[in-house]
């Protein structure tokens, strides 16, 4: 479905018709949703960053976020620029400063999280390669969702980029590895223990109901990861309290509020959200009984390549998508 200018010749209001839909519920749905929702998300990002290298207890050197950010930025910029020159289209970070920060906002919040989430040591290269690879995957891993009004067909990425980036990372460099969990309350104790967790759990719940509409996956990625601990205590003797004890951590609280949820590579409908959950939840536990470690990061790689599949098998079985023409180009 492609968002078109146009509207009815006897009135002036946007109308949802075949074809014909107002260019200003585009850009609406925009500066409610997507762009608020990065805008939050990343001053999220950014604030748990400062906060976790001054007071927290972040292991990570303080040049690290910084070289994930500029590695980053300077991906993001690049594929933009040789995507607009091919496709003959306007920069997207043309026309003003505030364009040119939006259009950063997806690689400020990957480059941070990277530079949160991987621990390398002195080695910051793997960290750039990282966030590199991960704005990388936005331009190399798509897959058609229809065509704009002039009939040139629309892409969208499938992988997590943060994720897809950390993923690769790990599996190319061995001596790099997450950053421990206890990072997050290090230099913490007593009541702020409990007030940190609570804060990312209220902040991520009002994100992903206000923005991202993720709320059913959440849910289901909680029961799916409960079910598939007492699954494997049942089956394979795992102690049940142990494959539950991950839920309690930090980095898990983060996985589930900020990661997984990403609009733009999970499903958007309930039942979807339920089967993308399940189906992470399910390779996790596969990860862990062939105890491979980073499960949880390998499982939601997996999900997220077959569901790149799918939607391109389905996109191609469709076959093109109709071009939604402007009612007056019609009629001149």
């Amino acid at each position: 479905m492609s968002l078109v200018l146009g509207r009815e010749l006897t009135d002036t209001r946007p109308q949802a018709r075949p074809g014909v839909t107002a260019a200003r519920v585009a850009d609406r749905w925009y500066s409610e949703k997507r762009l608020g929702g990065l805008s939050r998300f990343a001053f999220a990002i950014t604030f748990l960053n400062i906060v976790g290298h001054f007071f927290l207890g972040f292991e990570q050197s303080w040049i690290t976020p910084l070289v994930s950010l500029a590695a980053a930025y300077a991906t993001e910029l690049v594929g933009e620029t040789v995507e607009a020159r091919f496709s003959g289209r306007p920069l997207r970070y043309g026309g003003s400063a505030v364009d040119f920060v939006r259009f950063l906002l997806p690689a400020h919040i990957s480059g941070l999280a990277v530079g949160m989430l991987l621990y390398a040591a002195e080695n910051v290269a793997a960290v750039a390669f990282a966030a590199s690879v991960a704005m990388a995957s936005k331009y190399v891993f798509r897959t058609v969702v229809g065509s704009d009004r002039n009939g040139r067909r629309q892409f969208r990425h499938v992988l997590n980029p943060s994720n897809f980036g950390i993923t690769v990372t790990l599996l190319l460099f061995p001596t790099v590895g997450i950053a421990p969990p206890y990072q997050f309350a290090e230099n913490t104790s007593g009541v702020v223990d409990w007030i940190l967790p609570c804060i990312i759990i209220c902040s991520g719940s009002y994100l992903n109901i206000k923005a991202t509409g993720r709320i059913p996956l959440i849910l289901a990625w909680l029961a799916a990861f409960a079910a598939q601990a007492v699954s494997r205590g049942l089956i394979q003797g795992t102690p049940i309290v142990a494959g539950l004890v991950p839920m309690t951590g930090f980095a898990f609280v983060l996985f589930t509020f900020y990661m997984i949820t990403d609009p733009a590579t999970s499903p958007a409908g309930t039942r979807g959200q339920v089967l993308f959950a399940a189906a992470v939840a399910f390779f996790y536990a596969v990860f862990m009984s062939l105890h491979v470690v980073f499960g949880l990061f390998f499982a939601l790689t997996v999900v997220t390549i077959m569901r790149g599949i799918w939607l391109t098998v389905t996109n191609l079985a469709a076959g093109p998508a109709p071009v939604a023409l402007d009612r007056r180009a019609q009629h001149s």
